[in-house]
């Protein structure tokens, strides 16, 4: 049972443990969602869109104005993609963790209704010692009066053969004195 105990309260520290890392994770995932969000919100304001790069295209036709407009709609794209990667990607450790977690709690949650099972157990079980202590001092009690009057029976019966004997010895010596 102590052993038990111990198993639990270290399983327990260490959901404990696990939870506040878990906590920690999420946090420091969520200020990489904000800080991506930011930076995304700062090169959205910074890019051109897509109406005015035509218009300037059409009122310049600058072919190396039109090649670096094209470099920066590709870089723009490229870190929009990253961007949204690393989001799903921190969203989806965010929700393996979350079922960790539950799959924890979970677990938690069956190892108290075993705790709880073996603690009914035990108790049944030293319901049944005690009744079985209460029959045993029965028994004993009832062993000892029994051998009381065993005892005593011994005794009025051997004073009752050690007083017949008396009595045939003594009738044996006065026959033998009248022959």
């Amino acid at each position: 049972m102590a052993e038990a105990l111990q198993n639990f309260l270290e399983d327990e520290n260490t959901v404990s443990f696990a939870f506040r890392q878990l906590r920690d994770v999420i946090g420091s995932q969520e200020q990489v969602i904000h800080r991506l969000k930011s930076t995304m919100a700062i090169q959205e304001e910074k890019f051109v869109s897509k109406e005015e790069y035509e218009a300037v295209v059409k009122k310049l036709e600058v072919e190396v104005l039109s090649k670096q407009l094209e470099r920066e709609k590709q870089a723009f794209e490229k870190a929009l993609s990253s961007v949204k990667n690393k989001v799903l990607t921190e969203s989806t450790k965010k929700d393996k963790l979350i079922t960790k977690c539950n799959e924890i709690e979970n677990h938690i949650i069956k190892q108290e209704d075993i705790l709880n099972g073996k603690e009914n157990e035990i108790k049944e079980l030293q319901n049944v010692i005690s009744h079985q202590k209460q029959i045993f001092r029965h028994q004993i009690s009832d062993f000892r009066i029994q051998k009381q009057q065993e005892n005593y029976m011994a005794q009025v019966l051997d004073r009752k053969q050690k007083k017949a004997g008396g009595l045939l010895s003594t009738r044996g010596f006065k026959g033998l004195g009248d022959k």
